[in-house]
C-alpha cells in the first residue's frame, strides 16, 4: 500500500484500529511516507535559512501552504492565520529570539518531522502487542495510547506545520489539533494572554530541539458502564439509590486557600477543568486550560480523543511540563522555563496525574435537580476512581447495602474485604500540613499500625485527589454544592484525601468549618449523602 501523505495515511490507520481493531504488519508503516516535494522542503529547513530561506514568520507561512498543498489538503487554514504567523515571529517577539529560532529550532523540527515515519513504525511495533497502539479512542471505547514523547514532538511539529486533515474532525467530535486558529487569533483579535499561550508552545519547541525528552505519556478514556454484565472489567453507572445507601466513609479533606493544583507535591490525581472536547479552547481564544499550554504534550490528545460523554472521563499520566506561568485568563502571562524534576515510573512517565471531567455548562437552579446532581457526581466518580482495581473492589461497588461480613465471606480469591479497604483508606491515614508555609501545605498519607501491631501499607499507586472550584467561575456551577460532589466521589473511589484548592473563592472562605464538623459525626458519609438530598429536595426529579 503506497499513500502518498503521510498524514492521511496515519489517520486512516487510526481509524482502522479504532473500528476494526486490526493488526498492523510490521512492515505496513514503513509505507508511509511524505511526498517528495514536502521531503525537500523539510531538508531544506534541515540545512538553515541560508539555504531553505525560512527566516521570518512570512516565509514560514508560505511554506506552511506549500507543504499543506504538496499534501493535498483541501481544508484552508483559518483566516488571518498566515498574518498570525508573521506577527508573531516578526513582531511580538525580539529580532534576536526571532533569529534564534529560525536559524536552530526550524533545522531541528524538520528532521523531527522527516522522522515521523520510522517512530511511527516504532510506535506501533513496541504498542500492538499491548493494545496502547494510536488510534482514535472512541465514544464509549475505554482504552489506553501510550506515545513516547519524541512521537508526541513529532506529532506537535505537524499541528505547528499545519499538516493534520481536518476536513471529517468535527463529524467525528474530535476537537482542533492544527494551530492554525492559534495563530490567527493573535491577528484577528490580539490580546496579550493570547499571545503568552503561544509563547509557551514555542518555548516547548525550543526545548525539545535543545534536548529530546526519552519518556512517554499515556492517554486514557475512562467510563462507567451504562450496562451491568456480570463478566465486565470496569464499574457501572451508579443510580441515585446506589449512592443514598453507600457506607463508604468520607475521605480526609484539605482545604488551600492559596496554591495551586499543579503545584502539589503528593502525586495526587490533578483534576483538569475541562469541558466536553479535551483542551477545550486551548488552541482558539480560550484563556481557561492553562494546563494545555505549560503541559503542551497533552494536546496530542486532542487527536484521537472525542469528546466525552456524560458517563466518561480522560485521564492522561507523564505530561512534562515545560514553561512557568502567572496570572489567569486574561491576565495570563509566560514567565520562563520550568524544569520538571518529577520522578518516573517504569513506562518512562512522569508522576504527573491528570484527569480531565467536564461539567454542567450554566446550570442556573437544574443543578440542584436530582438528575444533574447525579450526572455530576458521576461525572467526577468516573474520573477519580481507578478502573484497574475494579476486580479488587467489585464487592464494594457491587454489593453496596452488605454488611462487612457478607462481603468478606468466601474471599479467597485475591480480593482484599471491605474492612481491608475502609481501615486502609479512612483510620490508617491522617493530614499531615506545613502550616508555616500555608501555599504549599500538602496532605502526607502517613503509614500507622493497627491495634494488633499489624502494619496498613498505603499502596504506591494509591493517590488522593487534588482539585477546587470545578463547574464553577465560567461555568456557573454552586462551587460549595460542587465540593460536597467532588468529596464524595473521591470518597466512593476509595481515593485517600482530597486536596482543595479554593483560588480565593469568597464562598469558600471558610470551608474548613463544616468540613471538620462533617468530619467528626459519626457515619459523615450518610450526612454528606443528605446534603446532596437536601439540594434536591424541593426541586424534584
Amino acid at each position: 500500500m503506497t499513500d502518498s501523505s503521510l498524514l492521511s495515511g496515519c489517520w486512516n490507520y487510526a481509524i482502522q484500529f479504532a473500528n476494526r481493531r486490526i493488526a498492523i504488519s510490521d512492515g505496513c508503516t514503513g509505507h508511509l511516507s511524505w511526498p517528495s516535494k514536502v521531503v525537500e522542503a523539510l531538508e531544506a529547513m534541515a540545512k538553515g535559512p541560508d539555504h531553505s530561506h525560512v527566516n521570518c514568520g512570512e516565509v514560514l507561512s508560505i511554506a506552511i501552504s506549500d507543504m499543506r498543498a504538496s499534501l493535498s489538503l483541501p481544508e484552508p487554514l483559518a483566516p488571518y492565520a498566515p498574518q498570525g504567523y508573521a506577527l508573531f515571529f516578526d513582531e511580538l517577539i525580539s529580532g534576536a529570539d526571532s533569529t534564534k529560532w529560525f536559524a536552530e529550532v526550524i533545522p531541528q523540527l524538520a528532521p523531527l518531522l522527516l522522522r515521523l515515519p520510522s517512530l511511527l513504525d516504532v510506535h506501533y511495533q513496541n504498542t500492538q502487542a499491548y493494545g496502547y497502539f494510536l488510534r482514535i479512542l472512541g465514544p464509549q471505547q475505554p482504552g489506553m495510547v501510550l506515545l513516547s514523547q519524541e512521537l508526541i514532538g513529532a506529532l506537535l511539529a505537524c499541528s505547528l506545520f499545519c499538516l493534520f486533515p481536518v476536513s471529517n474532525r468535527g463529524v467525528k467530535y474530535l476537537p482542533t489539533i492544527n494551530f492554525d486558529h492559534l495563530f490567527a487569533s493573535l491577528y484577528d483579535s490580539y490580546n496579550e494572554s493570547q499571545e503568552h499561550k503561544v509563547r509557551c508552545i514555542v518555548h516547548y519547541f525550543e526545548r525539545i530541539c535543545s534536548e529530546m525528552p526519552k519518556g512517554s505519556v499515556s492517554f486514557e478514556r475512562k467510563l462507567l458502564s451504562l450496562e451491568h454484565h456480570p463478566s465486565q472489567s470496569h464499574a457501572s453507572y451508579p443510580n441515585a439509590d446506589f449512592w443514598a445507601k453507600s457506607t463508604v466513609p468520607l475521605c480526609h479533606f484539605q482545604v488551600h486557600s492559596s496554591g495551586l493544583i499543579e503545584d502539589n507535591c503528593t502525586g495526587a490525581l490533578e483534576v483538569d477543568f475541562a469541558n466536553e472536547y479535551l483542551g477545550g479552547g486551548a488552541l482558539h481564544r480560550g484563556c481557561e486550560e492553562i494546563r494545555f499550554m505549560i503541559n503542551p504534550e497533552l494536546v496530542a490528545g486532542m487527536l484521537f480523543l472525542p469528546s466525552m460523554e456524560e458517563n466518561e472521563a480522560i485521564e492522561i499520566v507523564g505530561a512534562e511540563r515545560f514553561s512557568g506561568y502567572k496570572g489567569y485568563a486574561s491576565s495570563f502571562r509566560f514567565s520562563g522555563d520550568y524544569v520538571d524534576n518529577r520522578s518516573v515510573d517504569f513506562l518512562g512517565r512522569r508522576q504527573t496525574r491528570i484527569v480531565a471531567i467536564d461539567a454542567l455548562c450554566s446550570p442556573r437552579m437544574k443543578q440542584y435537580k436530582l438528575k444533574y446532581l447525579l450526572r455530576e457526581t458521576n461525572k467526577a466518580f468516573c474520573g477519580f476512581l481507578d478502573q484497574s482495581k475494579y476486580r479488587q473492589y467489585k464487592r464494594l461497588y457491587q454489593d453496596n447495602e452488605l454488611g462487612p461480613c457478607q462481603l468478606d465471606q468466601d474471599n479467597n480469591d485475591g480480593d482484599i474485604s471491605r474492612d481491608e479497604i475502609l481501615l486502609n483508606r479512612a483510620s490508617s491515614t491522617f493530614i499531615e500540613t506545613n502550616e508555616a508555609n500555608e501555599g504549599e501545605c500538602m496532605p502526607k498519607v502517613v503509614q500507622k499500625s493497627n491495634e494488633n501491631g499489624g502494619q496498613f501499607m498505603e499502596p504506591e499507586n494509591c493517590f488522593g485527589i487534588a482539585t477546587g472550584n470545578w463547574g464553577c467561575g465560567a461555568f456557573g456551577g454552586d462551587p460549595e454544592l460542587k465540593t460536597i460532589i467532588q468529596w464524595l466521589a473521591a470518597s466512593q473511589a476509595l481515593r485517600p484525601f482530597i486536596s482543595y484548592y479554593t483560588f480565593g473563592h469568597e464562598a469558600l472562605k471558610n470551608l474548613t468549618q463544616p468540613c471538620r464538623f462533617i468530619l467528626v459525626l459519626p457515619s459523615f458519609n450518610i450526612v454528606a449523602s443528605r446534603c446532596i438530598n437536601a439540594y434536591s429536595f424541593t426541586l424534584g426529579p
